[in-house]
């Protein structure tokens, strides 16, 4: 491989701010802070506000809330509507 023009690939620590989960993976995401892991080595940290650990779609409270809404919505706008049918 040619030296300089590749990004430096690293073990890189992400940390969930809002659930306060962390994930070790390898990524070339730039970071000003480092953080000191339970295997007892320093990492690059990264700090995101949501991830899969926190994130509604994920941990299934945000169907719960959509499916509702959008029975209630439906009844509002055709609950009272009935039409007759024609008898032939």
């Amino acid at each position: 491989m040619k030296e300089g023009i590749h990004p430096n690939y690293r073990n890189v620590v992400f940390l969930d701010l809002s659930s306060g989960a962390k994930f070790l993976t390898r990524s070339t995401v730039n970071t000003r802070e480092t953080i000191k892991m339970d295997d007892g080595q320093e990492y690059p940290l990264f700090k995101l506000d949501i991830s899969s650990e926190s994130h509604p779609f994920y941990t299934g409270a945000q169907q719960r809330v959509i499916e509702t809404g959008r029975v209630e919505k439906f009844r509002q706008k055709f609950g009272s509507r009935r039409t007759a049918t024609p008898s032939a």
